[in-house]
């Protein structure tokens, strides 16, 4: 009996195979879409608001000269001192540990008999 001998089985089954496989993927594309139409949230059915119009006219600021003044302060502060000055040099320093220590390393692979 040979095991690597291409019969009419074989291409059976792995066409087989592969059909069932490509059918199984396109269930399961077809089941998340019919859970996403299931979790969608049901609109509820209301009169639509009235439209209003907007107008392209500037209008008068109502708050005071304090409410100005604060909004300003707070802009010139985010804009102007985001960050700190911070050095950018990065200085790196070997530790003695057991992962780069000598007497693990592989460099000797010779076999003593």
């Amino acid at each position: 009996m040979l095991f690597l001998e291409i019969t009419s089985f074989t291409w059976m089954v792995t066409g087989l195979g592969f059909g069932l496989v490509l059918a199984l993927l396109i269930v399961f594309v077809y089941i998340m879409k019919l859970m996403g139409w299931i979790m969608q949230p049901k609109s509820q059915q209301t009169e639509a608001a009235p439209v209003q119009e907007v107008s392209a006219k500037p209008s008068k600021v109502t708050g005071d000269n304090n409410d100005l003044a604060a909004v300003a302060t707070a802009l010139h502060l985010y804009y102007n001192a985001l960050h700190d000055e911070e050095p950018t040099k990065v200085t790196v320093v070997q530790h003695p540990t057991s992962w780069n220590t000598k007497v693990y390393a592989m460099n000797n692979l010779t076999v003593r008999s």
